[in-house]
């Protein structure tokens, strides 16, 4: 038999090399299927709407975007945190309702002082927010059933401390017109904002021990409390934490409207929020989802949004929009997941 020489061997496999196909699904497998959806989705709805009307293109109208999403997004992106574990807070607009009239009528009571107000509305929503945790811990009731409540009670709060009517003005303080009218880097104030609690939150879900209990009570909270999580105390901190990130999108609604408003401007607000994390992937059950996930479902509906209006159709179908799309992502989830879809046989 003749010997293998080194020049009769086979050539080395070479290692992958960028842009090659194992780099490609590399780069998609960080990504991720659900995000990279997204992503196609709102590249489509962005060429259809740019072709019909070319201004949809133009900076300003990126920049009312952006505005326009900027508490959906807030609100969106603490509706994560709740829903990875394993719960819902359908409360959180009518919170921010809330919080808008205490910032308002604090604002005025201090003499027009900013921060007296903020501060106010911050310390309202983590008391609603706890109320919410303490109802359902301590009361055992439903999450959805729990804050289905609060959603009407601080509804009812809300135009009971005001009257039914806005309160207050706070567009003639600097701080105030800074936050919904001032730019950084070309870029709205309230964008920034929620892009740094978005940050935040990210940070805390993924980098931290908080982070990865949280993902384990929504994942199995059997198993969670067998770990010696308590998990009494994190839900309770969680809706604490809807609270105030609430409170801030209320904040935000004072600003850009100019006075505290009960009703105006957070009326279904929880819907939208929600629909935009399941968009980004939450699953309702818990234990699953992210930021990032949820502000690209969050740009998505804006998009869809401000392109149905600048086409002119009619603000109704926006509705069906929204709801049709909370279905179709409650279905892809469902058949995602393999469960047996309920009332049909094995």
């Amino acid at each position: 038999m003749t010997p293998t020489t080194a020049s009769s061997r086979p050539p080395a496999q070479k290692a992958d090399v960028p842009g090659s196909p194992s780099t490609a699904r590399r780069v998609l497998g960080s990504i991720g299927p659900q995000n990279l959806s997204l992503l196609v989705a709102l590249v489509v709805v962005v060429a259809i709407f740019g072709y019909l009307r070319p201004d949809y293109l133009a900076w300003s109208n990126v920049q009312v975007i952006g505005q326009a999403v900027t508490v959906i997004g807030l609100l969106a992106v603490v509706q994560t945190v709740v829903i990875i574990c394993g719960a819902l807070d359908i409360s959180v607009g009518s919170a921010a309702g809330v919080a808008s009239v205490v910032s308002a009528m604090a604002f005025t009571s201090a003499g027009g002082n900013p921060y007296a107000g903020i501060a106010a509305a911050l310390g309202m929503g983590a008391v609603l927010g706890i109320v919410n945790g303490v109802i359902i811990v301590y009361g055992r009731v439903n999450p959805v059933i729990a804050t289905l409540a609060t959603l009407a009670a601080y509804k009812g709060l809300a135009q009971l401390i005001s009257g039914g009517r806005a309160q207050g003005y706070v567009l003639g303080d600097d701080l105030f017109v800074f936050i919904s009218r001032g730019k950084i880097a070309g870029i709205p104030t309230m964008v920034w904002i929620m892009l740094l609690v978005a940050l935040a939150v990210h940070v805390l879900l993924k980098y931290t021990d908080i982070g990865r209990n949280i993902y384990a009570i929504g994942g199995n909270d059997t198993a969670a409390r067998l770990a010696g999580i308590d998990i009494n105390k994190y839900l309770i901190a969680v809706y604490a934490l809807a609270g105030v990130v609430a409170a801030v999108a209320g904040i935000i609604l004072t600003a850009f409207t100019g006075s505290g408003q009960p009703t105006s401007g957070s009326e279904g607000l929880e819907l939208k929020a929600i629909t935009a994390a399941a968009l980004g992937g939450c699953a309702l059950k818990g234990g699953k989802g992210g930021v990032g996930g949820t502000l690209l479902a969050v740009v998505l509906l804006g998009a869809l949004g401000n392109g149905l209006d600048v086409v002119g159709v009619n603000t109704f179908w926006q509705n069906v929009a929204q709801g049709a799309l909370l279905v179709i992502a409650v279905v892809i989830q469902q058949r995602r997941s393999g469960e047996r879809a309920v009332g049909l046989p094995t």
